[in-house]
């Protein structure tokens, strides 16, 4: 998810019974872009705020929302803005020590567990929308998008539950489940997430998955992920592999991930370069590159699906990233 720029500010009330508070964060991004999706190269500018509000009860319940607010210009010289259609980000929660409730536009059990293979950034995300990356949606989607999840940490592990209710009372919620684990093993930070998603369409329809991700002393870091996906017999298998190296303020990353289903395997790569000049200012280039054996892959449910334009496709983009 890229972030966004703008101003960040923090609002303090208390009262006798609670205390509140509400940031403003921001980031932006302005650079060119160009691939083959494009007529011709272009400008790219993007803009958001993102709303933070917290707050404590006198019994130690904590609660609060995020609101994410974004405008985005394409190369093509339209404007997307998302304040205008109802598909700005928001979620609610509420937590009491390691349990914590959260309803809205939130992750499922699945997404909430995988760890994806993207490192660094990119102001287009060419490094991560090649035909072969997977950014872990699982069933999330399937219905109105809106979802509860409840998760548990203690010590180094945690555990969610989800559901995805369909509004019109046709079909069963989309279920997920989802384990964590994050802690040290034999001097390396080491995390381990497992997730599952069902859903009843008529048909079963059921995705299960599993990440490693490491970070080595010297820098370097190292995410695979696998998962399979499964709509009435019919299965499709997604492997994917990170690798990502920092230098004082220089990042250098790649990923690689593939698809393979029935008759069709869909393939591609990703790099990103960033150079941060300090005070959340980043200098960034993305490079993604995909290869697809149909015209357009698409399996899966809701947020879950992929897709790639047949043959071989490439994109790249460069520019200044901000964040407040």
């Amino acid at each position: 998810m890229k972030k966004i720029l703008l101003a960040t500010t923090a609002l303090v009330a208390t009262a006798g019974f609670a205390a509140a508070e509400v940031k403003i964060s921001g980031a932006a991004e302005m650079g060119i872009v160009d691939g083959d999706h494009l007529a011709t190269a272009g400008f790219h500018t993007d803009v958001g705020v993102t709303f933070t509000l917290s707050g404590e009860a006198d019994n130690g319940l904590t609660f609060g929302s995020a609101i994410a607010l974004e405008d985005g210009g394409s190369a093509n010289g339209t404007t997307s803005i998302s304040t205008t259609d109802g598909s700005d980000d928001y979620t609610v929660w509420i937590a009491y020590g390691g349990a914590k409730l959260s309803m809205g536009d939130t992750d499922g059990a699945f997404d909430w567990a995988m760890k994806e293979v993207g490192i660094g950034g990119s102001i287009a995300d060419d490094h991560t929308t090649h035909a072969g990356f997977n950014f872990n949606s699982g069933l999330d989607g399937t219905f109105d998008g809106q979802i509860a999840r409840f998760d548990y940490s203690f010590d180094a592990f945690s555990f969610a539950i989800s559901a995805e209710i369909d509004d019109s009372g046709t079909f069963d919620p989309v279920w997920g489940i989802g384990f964590k684990y994050s802690g040290e093993l034999a001097g390396l930070d080491l995390g381990v997430g497992l997730g599952y998603q069902s859903v009843d369409l008529g048909v079963d329809v059921e995705v299960i998955g599993i990440s490693v991700d490491t970070t080595f002393d010297n820098g370097l870091q190292a995410i695979v992920n696998y998962s399979e996906t499964d709509v009435g017999g019919t299965t499709v298998d997604h492997w994917g592999l990170g690798v990502g190296y920092t230098m004082n303020a220089l990042t250098l990353s790649a990923n690689y991930g593939e698809y393979s289903g029935p008759g069709f395997t869909n393939n591609g790569f990703g790099i990103a370069a960033n150079y941060d000049l300090g005070g959340g200012l980043e200098v960034q280039f993305g490079y993604g590159s995909s290869d697809a054996d149909i015209p357009l892959a698409v399996f899966g449910l809701g947020d879950g699906r992929f897709g790639g334009v047949a043959g071989d496709n490439d994109s790249y983009s460069f520019g200044l990233a901000m964040s407040f």
